[in-house]
């Protein structure tokens, strides 16, 4: 991402902690339902936020489970809610994608931007054009890691 970026974001979540595992209500497993979020120190300024879930640990590269934009700044993002625009994520539909590893435990980022603006980007967008859009548009940006493993492997 962007290197400039002047400040940074407190991201934490009432169901699991920062390298904790995720509870499989939020996964393939449970509901598929995003976690809640909550959001400190947001900037001044602050137009929009921006979501993008990713995992790294993907066999085919990473793999991006929820990618959301134009999200009015808020403390907190509730589970199973659509908090902004949904773009495409890695199974090309819209919407949040729980974890679902095929093996062993996976880490899921849960990136989140603070925005000095409101992106004009079309509701099927995919990870690569949001990041594009965002260039030059970050305030601060912060990260919360989980962990999930599917259960009987």
């Amino acid at each position: 991402m962007e290197k400039n970026a002047t400040g940074s974001l407190k991201i934490s979540s009432t169901a699991f902690d920062h390298e904790g595992v995720i509870p499989s209500k939020y996964t393939c497993e449970g509901e598929d339902v995003n976690p809640p979020l909550q959001i400190d120190q947001i900037p001044v300024g602050a137009k929009t936020l921006a979501i993008i879930a990713e995992d790294p640990d993907a066999p085919k590269g990473t793999f991006d489970h929820w990618v959301v934009w134009n999200i009015q700044p808020t403390n907190l993002i509730g589970g199973d809610t659509v908090p902004g625009i949904c773009g495409k994520n890695g199974s090309g539909k819209t919407g949040y994608y729980g974890p679902c590893p095929p093996s062993g435990f996976h880490r899921y980022y849960f990136h989140i931007f603070a925005l000095d603006t409101e992106l004009d980007l079309e509701g099927e967008a995919d990870k690569a054009a949001l990041q594009q859009a965002m260039q030059g548009h970050i305030l601060a940006e912060g990260v919360l890691m989980g962990r999930y493993q599917k259960h009987g492997l």
